[in-house]
């Protein structure tokens, strides 16, 4: 798919879903923006579709590359740019909820699985003053070490659609974090070895939802025919946070404070979701980003 029938295609389709949710007046004063609501998340969303994931480098791309699918934006500075976009952080996530009922209303199989994502460098953690009360110590374990920020954990469907997602401090446990993702009455979950809490595993049930988990220690596991033949069936979540990690770079997820964090956090899970909708339409796997940027 060319640059500009990605932006056109995902124009049309943000423009849809805002008519769609008729918002009304979104502003209490003042005039409206010069960028409208519609190209400023296009913008975004494309933006880091392609690997831009800071405001900055999103502004300079576009306004170099694509002032002629918006003119409007060489009357816009950086600062009113971003500050739009930071405003939308609900819209975006009210878009992101509907597109995502729209893929995955009627699956009742979910996957669950958290990654990290870095306040700041390891070592400036001591003396690093942004998120001071909110980010925590925490361990990757694919990195296999401490990491000083927080961590994005998400509920998908069977074919990768982020259902739900919470943001919490890296040191809060996988499994404690299960019920604030509101798996719905009826469904069965898949989690890695972090989620074996047989506690959970009764309240969980006393409302109707099933988890399986691996036993915790793999070395003990009484069940190993059958924890493998789970983690056959939760690898699609390691794909999507592999694409979170690495195409909209989740992992560097830079903000000044939380309610920044949170908006680009939303947009990057609003980019992944949109995609989605189009490899569908595209009838390729849902999955396969590269396909649908070659195709």
């Amino acid at each position: 798919m060319a640059p500009q029938e990605l932006l056109l295609v995902v124009f049309c389709l943000v423009d849809d879903q805002l008519k769609t949710l008729d918002l009304g007046r979104l502003r209490q004063r003042g005039p409206q923006p010069t960028l409208s609501d519609a190209e400023v998340i296009t913008i975004e969303v494309v933006g880091e579709a392609w690997g831009l994931d800071t405001d900055k480098a999103i502004y300079r791309h576009f306004r170099s590359y694509h002032l002629p699918e918006f003119p409007a934006l060489a009357r816009v500075t950086r600062t009113t740019f971003a500050r739009q976009a930071a405003n939308l952080w609900r819209v975006k996530e009210r878009i992101w909820r509907r597109l995502s009922d729209g893929l995955a209303s009627e699956d009742r199989l979910w996957l669950v699985d958290s990654l990290p994502i870095d306040a700041c460098q390891f070592a400036r953690a001591t003396f690093c003053r942004r998120f001071q009360g909110e980010a925590d110590y925490g361990y990757d374990h694919l990195r296999k070490h401490l990491y000083y920020g927080f961590r994005l954990h998400l509920r998908v469907s069977r074919h990768g659609v982020i259902r739900a997602y919470r943001l919490t401090s890296a040191r809060v446990a996988d499994a404690a974090v299960v019920e604030a993702l509101d798996p719905p009455p009826g469904s069965t979950g898949v989690g890695d070895r972090r989620y074996w809490d047989p506690a959970l595993r009764r309240r969980l049930a006393a409302i109707g939802v099933t988890l399986k988990a691996p036993y915790y220690h793999k070395s003990k596991d009484p069940d190993r025919k059958g924890s493998a033949k789970l983690a056959s069936v939760r690898y699609l979540i390691e794909t999507v946070n592999g694409q979170l990690a690495e195409r909209f770079e989740m992992k560097r997820t830079w903000a000044r404070d939380l309610w920044h964090l949170v908006h680009r956090v939303i947009r990057k899970i609003l980019g992944h979701t949109i995609l989605m909708c189009l490899t569908v339409r595209a009838t390729i796997s849902p999955l396969q980003f590269e396909r649908l940027m070659a195709a």
